[in-house]
């Protein structure tokens, strides 16, 4: 099995995961330098059904964790499910204002 190879690509605004040498899954992004608004997560129609996805949000906000000094807005759907289903990871979202 090939190697898993996870990257931040900060000039694209996303993070990457790569199986060998396939791109099989993308995590965009946009970081205002307090939050980092993870928009969308994407997996190569022929790589789905991998966990490939769910691989490279936990790798994304490990580093994030590990960097320190942002929080997450899990706009897009599946990375507020992937949030939902590791609460132990919670402590990195953006608390929400109330009206």
């Amino acid at each position: 099995m090939n190697e898993l190879r996870f990257a931040d690509e900060k000039d694209a605004s996303r993070y990457t995961l790569h199986c060998g040498d396939d791109l099989v899954s993308v995590l965009d992004y946009r970081d205002d330098g307090h939050t980092v608004a993870m928009t969308r997560a994407y997996t190569i129609p022929t790589f789905r059904g991998s966990g490939y996805a769910g691989e490279l949000v936990d790798r994304a906000v490990a580093d994030l964790e590990q960097k320190g000094g942002r929080q997450v807005s899990p706009v897009c759907w599946y990375v507020a499910d992937w949030f939902a289903t590791h609460p132990d990871r919670a402590a990195i979202l953006q608390h929400r204002r109330s009206a």
